[in-house]
């Protein structure tokens, strides 16, 4: 079979800066207060027919369940047999916050006290498969979880089956909740977090991320059914990619050599060179480490004559397994708005670093083109996705 063209055709999204596809594109442009990016006000309720049916989902679950509706409302109906429609939600650590809950109960009321809910609620397949019985979907169903890059990771592998004729329609993207006390407890103990509680890509002050949460779906089809069916057609991805550092498990290789891997790979499977990459969506964490093995692996990569880069994590924060997700989702928002948003809380651009042409200040106006979204996971995981402007 020869291989499909995937495109986009609806974004779900649900983050601390907007739910809803509109709203989160609006939050990319606002300055952020200092502290976590939680969801604070966060309503399921929507989503869910009753309060049961909602109590037995984690967090995590509750945003991907979100996040997929309204990309399937985008999306319209779907022309496609239902075994031909599967779900790729990636996450990096599942459903922490009932694990928490119930270790604790038991530790305090016995074990008798235990969820017998709490298994199918703290495994990190039960977003994908919430959204599988959800929705009658009986096509692959799967969860990739590489720490910060099982979002990127699960765009990539769902398109890719699109693309070969596996599938004929994908949800994919990520989703992650994990705010709680021990969660927070062992990203501060391992310095990973920001002291002042600002996320400053690139920036000569950054000393680490600011924790997130959130998810992000898009709905996935082969382009010429979902062209036949009058679905608005918001993008295509063109291919993608993944490379591990095998350096360390936390610590990128310093030169940015998987990075490099990564993107080459994908460019190579998108079949476009670098010179037609016309935006970069950087992982761009805030952490010292990962900023510098980055930004130094875009100057090889490109060199004077890299695109534009951008790092929404300023606005959104570090959303782990959903990070990659959410910034696809950027990029579809900017190419549908013919804008790139600002790298917030970049002010100073770190004078060791190379000198890339980051979007600071405002947004800037674009002729959407080509863009590479980049995530880097602890383990050394990397992904790269490939994303271009509808036909």
């Amino acid at each position: 079979m020869s291989r499909r063209t995937v495109a986009i055709t609806g974004v779900g999204v649900v983050a601390p800066c907007g739910v809803g596809f509109e709203a989160f594109w609006d939050g990319l442009l606002s300055p952020q207060e200092a502290g976590f990016r939680e969801l604070k006000d966060w309503d399921a309720s929507p989503w869910f027919e009753n309060a049961k049916q909602m109590r037995r989902a984690d967090r995590f679950s509750q945003f991907a369940l979100a996040a997929s509706q309204m990309a399937l409302d985008q999306s319209g109906d779907l022309d496609a047999d239902p075994a031909r429609i599967g779900v790729l939600v990636g996450t990096g650590i599942g459903g922490i916050n009932t694990t928490e809950t119930e270790i604790l109960k038991r530790h305090e009321k016995g074990e008798r006290r235990v969820s017998p809910f709490l298994i199918p609620m703290m495994m990190p397949n039960a977003a994908a498969a919430a959204v599988s019985i959800r929705h009658g979907f009986q096509g692959p169903c799967e969860t990739t979880v590489t720490a910060c890059a099982a979002g990127t990771h699960s765009i990539g592998n769902a398109a890719r089956l699109v693309q070969n004729g596996y599938a004929d329609v994908m949800l994919a993207g990520g989703s992650e909740a994990a705010f709680n006390r021990t969660a927070v407890a062992g990203f501060r103990n391992m310095t990973a977090l920001s002291t002042t509680g600002v996320s400053c890509p690139f920036d000569e002050r950054r000393d680490g991320f600011v924790m997130g949460e959130g998810a992000a779906v898009l709905v996935l089809e082969e382009l010429e059914t979902a062209q036949a069916r009058g679905a608005k057609i918001l993008g295509l991805v063109l291919g993608s990619a993944s490379s591990a550092d095998a350096s360390h498990i936390t610590a990128p290789s310093a030169e940015g050599e998987g990075a490099i891997r990564s993107m080459k790979s994908a460019l190579g499977d998108a079949g476009i060179g670098v010179d037609e990459v016309k935006h970069i969506n950087a992982h761009g964490t805030s952490t010292p480490l990962n900023d510098a093995a980055e930004s130094h692996a875009y100057s090889t990569l490109f060199g004077e004559s890299a695109p534009p880069v951008t790092s929404i994590k300023g606005v959104t924060g570090h959303a782990l397994g959903a990070a990659g997700a959410l910034e696809v989702a950027s990029v579809v928002a900017s190419m549908q708005k013919k804008k790139l948003p600002p790298t917030i809380g970049l002010e100073q651009l770190d004078p060791e670093l190379p000198k890339l042409d980051f979007v600071q200040g405002e947004a800037r106006s674009w002729e959407p083109g080509p863009t590479i979204s980049n995530s880097f996971g602890f383990g050394g995981h990397n992904g790269t996705v490939v994303v271009a402007p509808a036909p």
